[in-house]
């Protein structure tokens, strides 16, 4: 990643690998979106596009212009002829940017695959024709930048996470619950430190609403199985906090950080959220893409 005054165009030339091998990749929604603007995604609205689906008895005041004459000649009977429409589903991309992000300090693991998650997610999304926006939330400068379907908004969700380092300590909670106002989609690209449960109550009550949420954990490999020489850790967003792992400290951790990310996945999964691990380092970007965008009942909880 580049320093904030880079060029736009070496800024966009980082995720051009990325935003290549991710290009065919759609993502269909998760259940049948609420009718509106003409998209790419299975609408509740029954319609007469050339998706038929089926036939139903004509009823006093149905358009006239929907039933299937052919079928009347043949049966002396008045049938609707029935199709699914094509809606779009605006998507936000949350992306923390909390201090916790930038772990592990020598190469910002977590920072840099929540940046190309988030960069490549809002291509698939804008790809299949849905308005895409991204809010930074966590961090000292928080941005949000609105759903949009025009070609710029890649190039300006890139320019914004570029520009973007990880730091202070500030809830994710109330930035979501502003930036998923009037979308279908929410993506929450987060290691869900110290604000968990905020967070699942703000999503959950976006899925009542009946919103699709995904919740994308980020989680570096040295949080799993910190080394076993000993060693000093700080908290990141809390550097006065600071403790000893060495044998039985660094045991305890390795076995509350395992339960807290089974308990997490579990909460997040019985409240209606589509949880996903992201583990840095253990697939490449665009194989988490294939498995974050794959129809419901295909991809397994990692």
């Amino acid at each position: 990643m580049r320093e904030a005054d880079a060029n736009p165009d070496d800024t966009y030339y980082d995720f051009a690998a990325l935003l290549d091998a991710v290009r065919g990749i759609r993502w269909p929604a998760r259940s049948i979106v609420r009718g509106g603007i003409p998209g790419g995604h299975t609408s509740r609205v029954w319609g007469s596009s050339a998706e038929f689906s089926e036939y139903r008895p004509y009823r006093q005041g149905d358009d006239l212009r929907r039933i299937d004459w052919k079928l009347f000649a043949r049966s002396d009977r008045a049938y609707i002829r029935l199709s699914n429409d094509r809606s779009i589903l605006p998507t936000m991309i949350v992306v923390d940017a909390s201090a916790s992000m930038a772990f592990p300090i020598s190469t910002n693991g977590k920072w840099r695959l929540a940046a190309q998650l988030g960069v490549a997610l809002a291509a698939v999304a804008r790809n299949g024709g849905d308005p895409v926006g991204l809010a930074l939330a966590g961090g000292r400068k928080p941005e949000l930048i609105a759903p949009r379907t025009r070609r710029s908004v890649i190039q300006e969700i890139i320019r914004a996470i570029s520009a973007t380092q990880p730091a202070g300590s500030a809830p994710l909670a109330p930035s979501i619950s502003i930036a998923a106002q009037s979308v279908g989609r929410l993506v929450i690209v987060s290691d869900f430190l110290g604000d968990a449960t905020e967070i699942l109550s703000v999503a959950s009550r976006f899925v009542v609403a009946g919103r699709e949420v995904h919740a994308v954990h980020v989680v570096a490999a040295e949080e799993i199985d910190p080394p076993r020489e000993a060693s000093m850790v700080t908290d990141p967003e809390a550097p006065g906090t600071r403790r000893a792992l060495i044998g039985e400290t660094r045991d305890g951790y390795v076995a509350a950080f395992a339960a807290w990310r089974d308990g997490l996945a579990h909460e997040f999964s019985d409240a209606g959220l589509a949880y996903s691990a992201a583990i840095v380092g253990d697939e490449t970007p665009e194989h988490l893409i294939r498995r974050l965008t794959a129809p419901r009942g295909a991809a397994a909880i990692a």
